[in-house]
């Protein structure tokens, strides 16, 4: 091994978006490979484009709600083909010069990694880029992510990275460290044991305001919207003692409250997996909060695992359903039946949780998706006592879906990642509508039930691990708006 060990700097781009908010969306796979690279003695940075809590930041803490938040925006120009849509266009997070202040102030490293998550937020990963090179002409940039598996070909031609990694990192880091630096490490942990990585490098961070958690990787099941079988084939999972002392850890060490699960599939099979977590969380006495952005399969919500749930400290519950039309859902997935959905809801209202705080997420935009049939599930959903919770769809290649979506677009989203995005409503004969959004609106938050009256509302709700066709980033306190009016608020 050499003994000079290499200084590597990870960065977080921004985001380039009509729209977007921090619904516990970390870049977990980035701050997992500082980790690892720590663990193997290289000295490490960390630049979070999006940092809410960054020194120069006037947002304070008080606007945070568990966790969440809104990030900085800049209003910049709309990317081309995009002119007709009315909505603002912003750069989101920390400004341009502040960015360049805080590169200046790392060592100068010998290797820069990027990650990227939405394939429509390539504008923000090239401008990150670009600024990288103008301060680090020599230096090698790394890209990888969500967006550079995806459309790795794109990536390549376009993002002004010396090489665009597809897949997951941590196989692949220690000999893309070789290859650009000359260091070579001996493995220290097992790429197919999660047990043996070290926790993410959270403290890297200005503030922690939440943890993201995984117990898993992958997804047993191949929904037609979704690329998660794609991006990560194989599911592994971590021990539920693991899981439980990185909560402990967290806790103790930094006095964290909030803990997002980024699992793909939570709750599958809970009976060897999640409910020993849970009990394990139980046992503990600790006093947390828990959300689930990514979702939790509604077919394992058994009474127990409602009861742990709620004993545990479940604050946000969300349930992956799609669409309440179950008897029309066959060439979605096969995730959940009409059955199953209403037994999970009672059991988890019957275990103490609230109405408002059980979502249930319903795809808007699908391929030829009528607005009746949207209609109709966030009736199903209310009727059932709970909160619809909107997720608009973006078209992901290597999906099932994909196909019909390029069929049904009004744009051409083979000739450019840009025209997916979910606030364009890319699968729509129609363009966006601002009529049609409030419609939908005043439909979840409508009479009778008074008690929806005040329940938050999130149109491009956070899915910050799982691809699935809901963009990340948009909630109630930035929801876009039409070109030349300002936000009041």
């Amino acid at each position: 091994m050499k003994s000079d060990t290499p200084h590597i700097l990870l960065v977080n781009p921004w985001i380039h978006d009509f729209a977007a908010y921090d619904f516990w969306a970390k870049p977990l796979g980035l701050l997992q490979l500082a980790a690892i690279l720590r663990l193997h003695h290289m000295s490490v940075s960390y630049i979070d484009c999006l940092d809410r809590h960054h020194p120069q930041m006037r947002l304070t803490a008080g606007k945070s709600r568990n966790g969440r938040g809104p990030y900085l925006k800049t209003p910049i120009a709309k990317p081309p083909g995009l002119d007709d849509i009315q909505r603002n266009y912003s750069r989101y997070g920390i400004r341009i010069d502040w960015f360049k202040q805080s590169l200046a102030q790392v060592p100068k490293p010998d290797m820069v990694l990027v990650t990227s998550l939405m394939t429509y937020w390539y504008p923000g990963v090239q401008e990150t880029i670009r600024v990288l090179r103008n301060v680090y002409k020599h230096t090698p940039v790394v890209l990888g992510g969500i967006y550079a598996g995806l459309c790795r070909e794109h990536a390549e031609k376009t993002s002004g990275a010396d090489r665009v990694v597809s897949g997951p990192g941590e196989p692949l880091i220690l000999d893309l460290v070789h290859s650009f630096t000359g260091f070579s490490a001996t493995p220290l942990f097992d790429v197919n044991s999660l047990d043996s990585y070290p926790y993410p490098a959270y403290d890297l961070q200005h503030a922690i305001a939440y943890v993201p958690l995984l117990t898993s990787k992958g997804c047993p099941f191949n929904c037609a919207y979704c690329a998660s079988r794609y991006l990560q084939p194989k599911r592994i999972t971590r021990s539920p003692q693991s899981v439980v002392e990185e909560i402990l850890f967290w806790h103790n060490r930094y006095g964290i409250i909030d803990f997002a699960f980024y699992d793909d599939a939570l709750l599958v099979n809970a009976a060897d997996h999640m409910l020993p977590i849970l009990e394990g969380i139980v046992r503990s006495g600790l006093r947390v909060r828990f959300h689930t952005p990514n979702a939790v399969h509604v077919r394992e919500i058994s009474r127990e695992t409602a009861r742990l749930m709620f004993d545990a400290g479940f604050e946000t519950i969300r349930l992956g359903v799609e669409s309440a039309e179950f008897n029309e859902r066959r060439t979605m997935d096969t995730k959940v039946t009409a059955d199953e959905f209403s037994k999970g809801v009672q059991r988890l209202k019957a275990a103490g949780f609230s109405r408002n705080q059980i979502g249930a997420y319903l795809l808007v935009g699908l391929p030829h998706q009528s607005l009746s049939s949207i209609r109709n599930s966030i009736r199903i959903v209310k009727a059932g006592g709970i909160v619809p919770v909107m997720a608009y769809y973006s078209p992901i290649p290597h999906t099932a879906m994909w196909p019909s979506a390029v069929d049904s677009s009004r744009y051409d989203l083979e000739a450019d990642p840009i025209y997916t995005n979910n606030a364009i409503w890319p699968c729509s004969r129609e363009p966006f509508s601002w009529q049609t959004l409030s419609e939908l609106k005043n439909l979840i938050q409508s009479e009778p039930d008074d008690d929806f009256k005040g329940a938050p509302y999130e149109s491009k709700q956070n899915r910050p691990h799982m691809y699935c066709g809901a963009g990340p980033g948009c909630g109630p306190e930035d929801m876009g708006t039409p070109a030349g009016q300002s936000k009041a608020g």
